[in-house]
């Protein structure tokens, strides 16, 4: 064998050796920085921020969620909000969500773990279990739009229609982004986009006043 046939089938070798490696959680679209952010946009105006942060540890990964708004009339605060979530996934799996909301002063708190007969749930709406392919609502992972999602607010499990709406454009600081629009109707009205990574890219709803608020990526 020629010496570069054998740099080559070493060069092979090695490449199938890192796959062999690598974890599997691997496939799930973590960001290159392990930190996805937003700015939370209302009229034009900034009013809060979306911040995901994501910790991987072996074959294990925990994604961190931290959500803080503030909407008022000049000194006077007429809405503030605070959400705190921990998501677990094992092996491309997931496994547990923990989140803990504070709207107006009002807590409340959800939990959804996997077990062998399904996604336990526990919040305001009480305790259930939920059906095994459900995953927690917090928008970074594609997927969510596969099955039922879990509401980490109100504890509630949803299954909105969605339909695919082609590719947009969507605002971004300092520019915008080349995204795929997914549109969600029926229990829950909301538009979310995801990148060719695919990346979270934005979100954009209507507040409690029907004023359009936007997710801008930081």
């Amino acid at each position: 064998m020629s010496a570069p046939d054998m740099i080559s089938r070493r060069l092979v070798l090695a490449g199938l050796g890192a796959l062999a490696v690598a974890p599997a959680h691997a496939a799930l679209p973590v960001p290159p920085g392990r930190r996805l952010a937003f700015d939370v946009m209302r009229k034009g105006k900034k009013i809060g921020s979306h911040v995901l942060r994501f910790e991987p540890s072996g074959d294990e990964l925990k994604v961190l969620i931290d959500v803080a708004l503030a909407v008022g009339f000049g000194p006077i605060t007429l809405f503030r909000y605070k959400h705190h979530a921990v998501e677990q996934w094992r092996g491309g799996d997931w496994l547990s969500v923990e989140a803990t909301t504070v709207q107006n002063g009002k807590t409340m708190v959800v939990t959804g773990r996997r077990t062998a007969a399904g996604v336990a749930v526990e919040g305001p709406k009480g305790k259930f279990v939920a059906p095994a392919t459900t995953l927690a609502a917090t928008h970074w992972n594609r997927r969510m739009l596969d099955g039922p999602f879990l509401n980490t607010q109100t504890g509630e499990v949803q299954r909105p229609k969605i339909e695919r709406r082609g590719e947009v454009m969507v605002p971004a600081r300092g520019g915008a982004i080349r995204a795929d629009h997914y549109a969600m109707t029926g229990e829950v009205a909301l538009d979310t986009y995801y990148d060719a990574g695919p990346t979270w890219a934005g979100l954009r709803f209507k507040g409690g006043d029907g004023s359009a608020i936007t997710y801008e990526r930081v």
